[in-house]
């Protein structure tokens, strides 16, 4: 008996050893390596997108760059995130230009209500050398770089639990909104009462009656189910939601030149991938949320563009947005 605990015990080293060696290979086998954080679902298509870049990045560099993706925040909120990204180390964040105007305040236009068109619109201004300028001052002013910007979750919509055609059918309602100056200006403009709340509490919050409504794209109203605590989503398409993988520039920076390149190339077209599916995907997240309940209304939006037109002299956007609007004419 004794005999064969010895053995099982010798086999059992052997197994760990081998596992431990063939993780230690698998971990030599890539010098470089990722880690992408989002608060989106893995069913996402902002997910899928960064599937494919992992897959091409690992493809380009054969093996030698690997990328780990974590949905639902799971490396922390955005925020964290960035702050880790600030301080060099190896992590990215799919993040909206509201979070990245405390340190270049021209990203925060970005989230300006009724900005542009759908992704052909948004597109335009975040591959323009506009935008580069934007991207450098960020660069230096906070160590962040910028992998790609065009990465579009959809126009956001409200979803509330009694029907909405106008601004004033908002007063007193409880909005969830991220926190960034422009959101909420924008918010607060349409009528409602704007509640600052990470992504993450809003299904419980609308379910506890915190709050009494949220304003969001269609994927990811329909990734965190929010059909089941709430009532109407009226298209109101107040904000064209672009967002942007960002990373260390201190990190990026210690990349070869080559490697610097293809995981630029690589983000962007994964980022007009991820568009691209989510355009074609919205259709089918409305079927399927009318089907449970949702009562799904297009409305004229003339009255809620009205009402936010003066946001953009409010957070001192003005020149900047003619400049946008000259470009996209």
């Amino acid at each position: 008996m004794f005999i064969h605990r010895v053995v099982l015990s010798a086999c059992a080293g052997l197994a760990a050893l081998a596992a431990a060696t063939t993780m230690s290979s698998a971990a030599l086998a890539a010098k470089y390596q990722l880690n992408i954080n989002t608060a989106l679902t893995t069913d996402d298509p902002i997910y899928k997108g960064l599937e494919r870049l992992r897959d091409r990045m690992k493809e380009r560099s054969n093996g030698e760059f690997e990328i780990r993706i974590f949905s639902g925040s799971q490396l922390g909120k955005d925020e964290d995130v960035l702050e880790q990204a600030r301080a060099g180390a190896n992590v990215a964040v799919v993040v909206d230009g509201g979070r990245l105007a405390v340190f270049v305040p021209e990203f925060g236009v970005l989230g300006g209500p009724f900005l542009a068109s759908g992704y052909d619109g948004v597109r335009k201004v975040v591959t323009s050398p506009l935008f580069d300028a934007w991207a450098q001052k960020l660069r230096k002013a906070s160590g962040h770089e910028v992998l790609s910007f065009n990465w579009w979750q959809g126009e956001r919509h409200l979803l509330t639990n009694k029907p909405v055609s106008k601004p004033a059918d908002l007063a007193g309602v409880r909005m969830r909104t991220p926190g960034a100056p422009v959101w909420i200006e924008t918010i607060r403009a349409m009528g409602a009462t704007p509640t600052p709340m990470a992504w993450a509490e809003v299904y419980p919050a609308l379910q506890q009656q915190a709050i009494d409504a949220v304003e969001a794209q269609t994927p990811a109203a329909y990734g965190a189910r929010l059909y089941e605590v709430t009532k109407h989503m009226t298209k109101t398409g107040h904000i064209n939601l672009i967002t942007g993988l960002v990373t260390s520039a201190g990190w990026f920076g210690g990349l070869p030149a080559d490697m610097q390149t293809a995981l630029k190339e690589e983000a962007l077209a994964a980022g007009d991938f991820a568009s691209r599916t989510t355009e074609e995907a919205i259709g089918t997240y409305e079927k399927d949320m009318a089907a449970k309940g949702v009562t799904i209304t297009e409305i004229d939006v003339t009255p809620f563009r009205e009402a936010t037109a003066d946001v953009y002299g409010k957070l001192g956007y003005a020149e900047l947005k003619k400049t946008i609007d000259e470009m996209l004419k």
